[in-house]
């Protein structure tokens, strides 16, 4: 038998998943069933104790879901990945194993609309606190940290504003204060960046976007890197320290370089309960199958795209790290040779009422909150996705007044040209 290691491509087919040994079925079956009987007593005690692997009930586990857990962490170089119902749910339990009242965490401005007022709002319920890095570079999250500090959140690729992330310069300043370093890789996908190989501890992402890839399906996932030494120090007792449900187990000591995804799914998935739909995960993985194909287009027709908007009369800027000049070139080169993905932004001349005139006239793209999907999407962030923040906070977000988003799909992209030409037109 051979000892190649299968390539992306490969994986994305066959990673995790064999013929049903049941009943013979190529395609991973939906195992859409509550529970599992267990085989006596004893192998019920062993799966309640965490001595033993298996099925108890589909909000911890799921044989569906396990084979898109074990695709996707091979598919990003991790040890283990933990799939919930949505991305915001994935960066919910990472922070229930990492955070206690009155901890902090530093995060980049440029980030989903989302996620900044889950940071800055919703997580103030848990006593949560996020501290803002005021620019990309690592020195401005170096300048952050406190003795409160537990991680450090970016995007591989922001969202919307397409700004390539020094990871690797990230993880420096993390490494150097032993604490561990959270990349949402969402807009990237595996495909175009794999950030564990760039320093990163922790993947999340929302498996809604590109990796399901229709439009169909919600889903998040965790992908621990297994490069943490969580033993290190005392700063993350749910790892550390002994679990009474668990008979005292402690879950660093125990399961290694995958204890932190064991600790969100045993302690996190287990009581905050935001599973994911065997279903869903059925959807997804079947997504996930075409991966590759779909990010190769979709980066060739976003390249296409921006192109002719930058020099269109209309636009007064294209921000799309493909394109030659950009700000963003050459981190995009560093960490995404693949392309620079489907989702960019640009400025109508106009502002406001322009952006919300350019929307309304386009007929091939869908005016919708979604990126990732086949099909081509467009938006005015400033009216919708980041409408609860100030104009202050929209401009660091990158969704000023006149940025319109889009997301750029699969169809011809002669056909997307000729759709923003005309709805341009009729500003």
């Amino acid at each position: 038998m051979s000892n190649r290691e299968p390539g992306f491509d490969t994986l994305a087919i066959h990673a995790g998943a064999q013929p049903d040994p049941a009943t013979g079925a190529r395609i991973t079956p939906i195992y859409q069933t509550a529970s599992f009987v267990f085989d006596d007593v004893d192998h019920a005690a062993s799966l309640f104790g965490l001595q033993a692997f298996g099925n108890i009930y589909t909000r911890i586990t799921n044989p569906t879901t396990a084979v898109l857990e074990e695709r996707v962490a091979a598919l990003e170089g991790g040890t283990a990945a933990l799939a919930v119902a949505s991305g915001h749910a994935a960066q919910l339990l990472v922070m229930h194993a990492l955070m206690q009242p009155g901890d902090e965490f530093i995060a980049s401005r440029k980030l989903y609309g989302g996620s900044i007022n889950q940071f800055g709002q919703s997580f103030k319920s848990f006593d949560w606190h996020v501290r803002w890095a005021d620019d990309i570079t690592p020195a401005a999250f170096e300048a952050q940290i406190t003795s409160k500090t537990k991680a450090i959140f970016i995007e591989s690729l922001a969202n919307p504003g397409g700004v390539v992330m020094d990871i690797n310069g990230i993880a420096e300043v993390a490494r150097k204060h032993h604490i561990p370093l959270i990349v949402d890789n969402t807009m990237a996908t595996p495909y175009l960046c794999r950030p564990i190989e760039h320093g990163a501890d922790i993947v999340v992402q929302s498996l809604t976007k590109f990796m399901g890839g229709h439009g169909n399906s919600m889903g998040g996932v965790i992908v621990d890197g297994g490069t943490f030494d969580w033993s290190k120090d005392d700063r993350y007792p749910i790892l550390t320290e002994p679990r009474p449900e668990y008979n005292d187990m402690v879950l660093a000591e125990t399961f290694g370089n995958f204890a932190f995804a064991i600790a969100c799914r045993v302690l996190g998935l287990r009581d905050l309960g935001p599973a994911i739909s065997p279903f869903n995960a059925f959807q997804i993985l079947t997504g996930i199958e075409t991966l590759p194909l779909r990010m190769q287009r979709h980066s060739e027709n976003a390249f296409k795209v921006a192109k002719f908007l930058q020099g269109h009369d209309k636009v007064a800027w294209v921000s799309y790290a493909g394109l030659e000049g950009d700000e963003h070139h050459e981190m995009q080169k560093r960490y995404m040779p693949n392309g620079a993905g489907a989702v960019f932004t640009f400025g109508v001349k106009g502002g406001y009422q322009s952006g919300i005139d350019l929307v309304s006239n386009v007929e091939i793209f869908s005016h919708l909150a979604n990126i990732g999907d086949t099909r081509s999407l467009i938006i005015h962030p400033a009216s919708t996705t980041h409408r609860q923040l100030d104009d202050t906070q929209k401009a660091a977000a990158g969704a000023g007044a006149d940025v319109i988003r889009l997301s750029v799909g699969i169809e011809n992209a002669e056909d997307l040209i000729a759709d923003l030409e005309q709805a341009l037109k009729n500003i």
